[in-house]
């Protein structure tokens, strides 16, 4: 009997000692288990840390070799703003000179305003010469109704050709006005004939400008 008892206590304290040791075992998988989401979790905060840390300093840097490019700008500007060859191509007496610059590379197509300067300005008043026809094509983003030049469209050109008829000394005085115009200007055919005593010249070429350029700030989400 008193066997049988001791053995019923052995088993009892065996049992107890195996729900002891599961209990331990299934709270230190959980403390585990935590530990392992914990240290993942930190993982991930740390590395998303790092991007924005990253990013801030791309941005520090940016503005910081801006800035150090101010002082060369304004510079170059000044000296712009001195020269006599641009102080003599003024369109207007109040302009700064860094204004010719600007004219001769628009931001905006404005074939018309094109137009309007070859015919009022570049071939006016010319001796013995006669403007016979005209013609501006107008741009890419003129004819779509766009605003400045599209990242995908053929950049900035407008082609013209006119027809006038004159002597060897007004044709002479054409290319030079074309030449010497504000706004850059490429000739890119000129062909020369002669009907009898009149002499006819037809001209080709291109005129460019450049869409305006928009810089500012703005904010990048930054994902994890």
């Amino acid at each position: 009997m008193q066997s049988k008892e001791v053995a019923l206590r052995k088993r009892s304290q065996i049992a107890k000692a195996n729900r002891t040791m599961f209990l331990w075992i299934a709270g230190s998988s959980v403390l585990l288990g935590f530990s392992i989401v914990g240290a993942i979790f930190l993982g991930q905060k740390l590395f998303f840390n790092e991007k924005i840390l990253a990013e801030k300093q791309t941005t520090i840097s940016t503005l910081e070799k801006n800035n150090k490019a101010v002082p060369e700008l304004e510079s170059a500007v000044r000296v712009l703003d001195t020269d006599m060859s641009l102080s003599n191509l003024k369109a207007q007496e109040d302009d700064q000179a860094v204004q010719v610059v600007l004219d001769a590379l628009p931001s905006t197509a404005n074939s018309n305003a094109l137009g309007g300067s070859l015919q009022d300005k570049l071939l006016a008043g010319i001796p013995n010469l006669v403007l016979q026809s005209l013609l501006v094509d107008p741009a890419a983003d003129e004819a779509s109704g766009e605003e400045g030049v599209s990242e995908d469209a053929v950049s900035g050109i407008i082609t013209f050709r006119f027809t006038v008829a004159g002597d060897q000394l007004a044709f002479r005085q054409v290319l030079a006005n074309l030449e010497l115009s504000i706004r850059t200007i490429k000739v890119t055919s000129v062909n020369i004939t002669s009907a009898g005593t009149t002499q006819v010249m037809l001209v080709s070429g291109e005129a460019y400008y450049e869409s305006a350029k928009t810089i500012q700030l703005e904010d990048k989400v930054v994902r994890p």
